[in-house]
């Protein structure tokens, strides 16, 4: 079998790197883009390289960021740009392959293995000039893992930031990789490293040691498929661009302004993520057949809910059916800091668009308003206690 040539590109510090080179004059200035405190989502949820260095962590609170590094510029997020980004660089990698699969909206893997023979070059020869483009054309670096398959190659890109190519051949990943910490594996959070720490259990080659059975037991038929790739004896295919799965799922969620608890607030918050989700199945060309209503109140207690619905993408109805749905079992009777929307069970959306102007569906109407002319909603007086912090969508 031949051997796959798989690279694993990496936009360093994505939000912050589209922010400061959008905006030249954040240059060799600490910048993070951030939650809004006033919001309840004050964290830093990206930081640029200088920020870095001065000891500002994702995750953490803007006060304590600050505290660090008194000059940290902070930003609000901008979704939509770093999806219009996210989408121009992969036209960039489809220049050298079909075999392009992302994962999230800054990093992607690539198959270039039947590139080489046409582009005469090399694995890293592509690597580094896939990361000489993306600075030119975008004005940001890129770190890029080179490797024969999967796993080893997005665990390339996390060895060497910012702006480097990493090499892990079929002959050296033992060496290279197994004396690594385990959490440098995407699969093992925090509740599991504590759980592997406890066994003793702290590098990746001691995790490869682990038998299937054990392994089973403790994270599922996930686990055992994890080991095996890190043994390299297990093949993951990178997907074709252009046949990717569609979502099996579009939800959206909000973290309120204020604990709310009546009814009326309850309906506003959901007009305003039903809005969210219309346009999103809209734009995805689906309906959706189930819908799921989930509650977090501000004690942390979580309750959800689903229902079987007519197939639709209308923002009354899924308003109407998500109401009908916390009526069946929320009491009225706890205060609530965050609420969800989830439609699932899609499928093609095969009926005529309406006319711009028929009344009996204004769900694309009010999509395309909003798109030309900015937010113009359903719920009326719904601003105080909505969080349109794009980071909830």
């Amino acid at each position: 079998m031949k051997e796959r040539v798989i690279l694993h590109c990496d936009i360093n510090n994505f939000f912050a790197s589209v922010e400061c080179a959008n905006r030249p004059e954040l240059k060799d200035k600490p910048v993070a883009v951030t939650g809004n405190p006033k919001k309840r989502t004050g964290i830093i949820l990206a930081k640029n390289e200088i920020a870095k260095a001065q000891g500002v962590k994702t995750g953490e609170a803007i006060w304590e960021a600050k505290n660090k590094c008194p000059e940290l510029i902070t930003l609000p997020p901008h979704y939509s740009l770093y999806e219009e980004i996210s989408e121009k660089l992969h036209e960039v990698y489809l220049g050298y392959t079909d075999f392009v699969e992302p994962l999230g909206l800054d990093e992607c893997w690539l198959d270039v293995t039947d590139s080489l023979k046409y582009l005469n070059k090399t694995g890293k020869e592509i690597a580094d000039e896939l990361r000489g483009k993306i600075k030119k054309e975008f004005n940001f670096t890129s770190s890029v893992g080179v490797s024969f398959s999967k796993i080893f190659a997005k665990l390339g890109s996390d060895m060497k930031k910012p702006d480097a190519t990493t090499i892990i051949s079929s002959s050296s990943f033992q060496e290279m990789v197994y004396p690594l910490p385990l959490n440098s594996i995407v699969g093992i959070g925090r509740r599991l490293e504590k759980k592997f720490t406890k066994m003793n259990v702290l590098t990746i080659g001691q995790f490869t040691n682990l038998d299937d059975d054990f392994l089973q037991a403790i994270m599922g038929i996930t686990g055992v498929h994890l080991k095996h790739n890190l043994l390299a004896d297990r093949e993951e295919k990178v997907a074709n661009y252009y046949e990717l799965p569609p979502p099996k799922s579009i939800g959206n969620g909000t973290t309120t302004l204020k604990d709310i608890f009546s009814r009326n607030e309850i309906r506003s918050t959901l007009s305003f993520l039903a809005e969210k989700v219309s346009a999103r199945l809209i734009k995805h060309g689906f309906v959706a057949s189930t819908l799921t209503v989930s509650i977090k109140t501000n004690e942390f207690e979580r309750f959800a809910k689903s229902k079987k619905i007519a197939p639709t993408h209308d923002i009354k109805t899924l308003v109407e059916e998500a109401m009908r749905i916390v009526d069946s079992f929320w009491k009225y009777n706890k205060q609530i800091r965050a609420i969800r929307l989830r439609a699932s069970t899609l499928s093609s959306d095969k009926v005529k668009q309406i006319s711009f102007f028929d009344k009996k569906d204004i769900s694309s109407t009010i999509e395309k308003v909003n798109k030309k002319y900015g937010h113009i909603g359903l719920a009326s007086d719904k601003s105080k206690y909505i969080n349109t912090d794009p980071r909830h969508e």
